[in-house]
């Protein structure tokens, strides 16, 4: 069979359709003729780790399986569509392998991000794109990985989502080279580069290339050792499950994060926020599955759990958790259980400054917009989104699920005050 024969071949396709680049390289294995020892002696390790990267695919190694991808000879296509980088309904086989059409077609990628609602440009997309395909070569920055990666967070909870984009690529190429060592420090690093990775991606409804970056936290958070490390790759990967309505394995994931976090004996303030963080995720995914009894028992333990919590966390603290934060989480699950009047009142005494970031101040008049949406409140959404744009214009602008509340807004309310500028401000259309 020819090489163009191959890798476009129905077992390929179907390797693709399951996220399975470990099927891939078995494979260009075989149809080189090598044993898995014969491979092995190539990249440097036994026979049983091929073995294993053979059947965990992106859970294993991941800069072990492009090298070995490279080795038996996998297109750089092939191998980026099999990691979820492109949807396969976009995607043809052309020459050496797989490539994506948008990819191709520069103005039908920019329509196709409008439309999604993303105002970072498509370059930003692209460049993150190659990186988690194939992980670019360390960037050679002297400037601590901590330090960048505390900036990084600062452009998120600014609403810098451009920024942060941009600065993604050149961060995982770094934290991948710094986790060469094996050292769980680097590692959780690692993890936790990617879990910021989805975070952003899921905040502007990127949902494929979030579920990408936080399997891969989930990967490296395991052999880094650290719970609660482990607990924050679980929960983002729980968040963007439930995005992509897959429920059942989004509650799984979360209740994993909560075991691993009551493993520790919460003896620590940063464990006991954890265990408060994991009690809030809970019930709010609960409340998304329409599931009252436990939503609304989860949300109530966690809000006992956060009372013992400081006003404002101590700088650096992985789950930032508060009062505060607690009950604008309430907000949240009241709303989730299609209770807009109840959602109103767990946020009645909740104020702007009990909040530390934009993007948390943004986020408390985002939902206590939707509370009021709900409550066919158009005057009070709009004034609530408008409060949002002052502290962050990306939590509008960008966020999918607000920017159809202001495009419904223009169309059904286009004469309450507010929403005129709401709808020039995230460039909807009249």
């Amino acid at each position: 069979m020819s090489t163009d024969a191959l890798w476009s071949s129905a077992a390929v396709r179907t390797l693709v359709a399951r996220r399975d680049p470990g099927g891939l390289v078995r494979v260009g294995r075989t149809a080189r003729g090598w044993r898995q020892t014969e491979l092995g002696a190539r990249l440097g390790c036994s026979a049983s780790t091929v073995s294993r990267l053979e059947q965990r695919g992106a859970r294993a190694d991941l800069a072990l399986v492009r090298a070995a991808a490279r080795e038996v000879g996998v297109p750089v296509g092939v191998l980026a569509a099999s990691l979820g980088l492109s949807p396969l309904s976009a995607t043809t086989v052309a020459g050496s392998g797989f490539r994506a059409e948008e990819d191709h077609d520069p103005m039908r990628r920019r329509s196709l991000l409008a439309a999604a609602g993303l105002t970072a440009p498509a370059t930003l997309l692209a460049a993150l794109d190659a990186a988690l395909a194939s992980t670019p070569d360390a960037t050679g920055s002297t400037t601590p990985l901590d330090t960048r990666l505390t900036t990084a967070r600062g452009d998120f909870d600014a609403g810098r989502h451009a920024v942060l984009l941009k600065a993604l690529p050149g961060l995982l190429a770094d934290a991948h080279a710094a986790a060469r060592s094996r050292h769980e420090m680097a590692l959780a690093r690692l993890s936790t580069t990617y879990t910021l990775t989805a975070q952003v991606l899921t905040k502007i409804g990127q949902h494929d290339r979030a579920r990408l970056s936080a399997d891969r936290a989930a990967t490296y958070a395991e052999w880094s050792a650290s719970p609660l490390v482990a607990a924050a790759a679980a929960r983002e990967l729980s968040i963007v499950l439930r995005h992509l309505d897959q429920p059942e394995a989004a509650e799984r994931h979360i209740r994993s994060a909560l075991s691993q976090v009551e493993s520790t004996g919460l003896r620590t303030g940063a464990q006991a926020s954890a265990y408060a963080q994991m009690l809030c995720t809970t019930a709010y995914s609960a409340a998304r599955q329409g599931d009252r009894g436990q939503a609304l028992t989860m949300i109530a333990e966690a809000s006992r759990a956060a009372r013992g919590l400081p006003d404002q966390a101590p700088a650096g603290r992985l789950f930032p958790l508060t009062p505060a934060a607690a009950d604008l989480y309430a907000v949240g699950v009241h709303w989730a259980l299609g209770d807009g009047g109840k959602a109103l009142d767990a946020g009645k005494n909740l104020k702007a400054g009990q909040f530390p970031t934009a993007e948390r101040r943004s986020r408390m008049h985002t939902d206590l917009a939707r509370a009021h949406w709900l409550l066919s409140r158009p005057e009070q959404t709009a004034d609530q989104l408008l409060a949002a744009m002052r502290y962050s214009p990306a939590e509008v602008r960008d966020r999918p699920a607000i920017r159809s509340i202001v495009t419904e807004l223009r169309q059904r309310h286009p004469r309450v005050a507010g929403v005129r500028e709401l709808a020039a401000a995230t460039g909807i259309p009249a």
